[in-house]
């Protein structure tokens, strides 16, 4: 997909890398931008430097995302690529909370089905859209840090999967991000294991955002050390699991 004279919607869009896409969507010439976070001002504020428009928006309450489209398609008619982003991590294993795998579920699983439920049908009648996940490394490997984080961004992983294999064929293209250590409000001390291949920066991964949208393929992997570590796995389960833990013994108590 060519950016140029598109409508986009970003969630999680007052830092990070949903920041940064929300500058670089606009730099490729998008006809239109609206930033969404939690925090509404920050939202505002990126909003402003595009010339968009910026919301508050709970990705874990569906009714936030239901409002968040309509506000969008009030504003510019349309929304031709909804980049679902937000995401948090907290570390943690078997005692974490309930109330945090709920957050986690909400957050990294059913904000994108509830955005995609408003925005996949009317694209495709349309004659095609765009549907961008950020998932992690994490969602196709693990990390060793927060089974709450990589149980959740496998879920990630699987819906836009499951998004792919049934509109794909219906004019909707799907792209999952999955990133290992980006420099973003999330990045601590040297990243823990997901910093084991270095961190790059959110212009940096945009740069791959951009590229892999224009070749219309699934996968985006600004580390891609990521693949080979993916094609390890299934190509020997066990040994992969003993690698990895190795790194919970290394990180998990840091």
């Amino acid at each position: 997909m060519d950016l140029k004279g598109k409508v986009a919607v970003v969630t999680g869009a007052a830092s990070g890398i949903g920041r940064a896409a929300a500058l670089r969507f606009a730099a490729e010439g998008a006809a239109g931008i609206v930033a969404a976070d939690l925090n509404g001002d920050g939202a505002q504020a990126v909003a402003r430097e595009v010339g968009g428009l910026g919301l508050r928006c709970d990705v874990s309450r569906e009714s936030d995302i239901q409002q968040l489209v309509r506000a969008a398609e009030e504003r510019f008619g349309r929304i031709d690529v909804y980049f679902s982003n937000a995401g948090i991590v907290v570390r943690g294993g078997l005692e974490s909370p309930d109330e945090l795998w709920e957050k986690n579920w909400k957050i990294h699983v059913m904000a994108h089905v509830w955005g995609a439920r408003v925005v996949v049908e009317k694209m495709v009648a349309r004659g095609g859209g765009y549907f961008l996940v950020t998932a992690s490394a994490a969602g196709l490997l693990n990390i060793v840090e927060s089974a709450t984080y990589g149980v959740t961004k496998h879920g990630a992983v699987a819906f836009a999967e499951w998004l792919s294999i049934a509109y794909g064929r219906k004019g909707l293209r799907v792209s999952c991000l999955c990133p290992q250590a980006v420099l973003t409000g999330m990045y601590k001390g040297d990243g823990g294991s997901a910093g084991v291949d270095g961190v790059l920066t959110v212009e940096q991964v945009c740069d791959e955002i951009v590229k892999v949208m224009a070749e219309e393929k699934f996968l985006i992997l600004p580390h891609p050390q990521v693949l080979e570590y993916l094609r390890a796995k299934g190509a020997n389960y066990d040994r992969w699991l003993g690698g990895m833990q190795k790194l919970y013994l290394r990180y998990s108590a840091e």
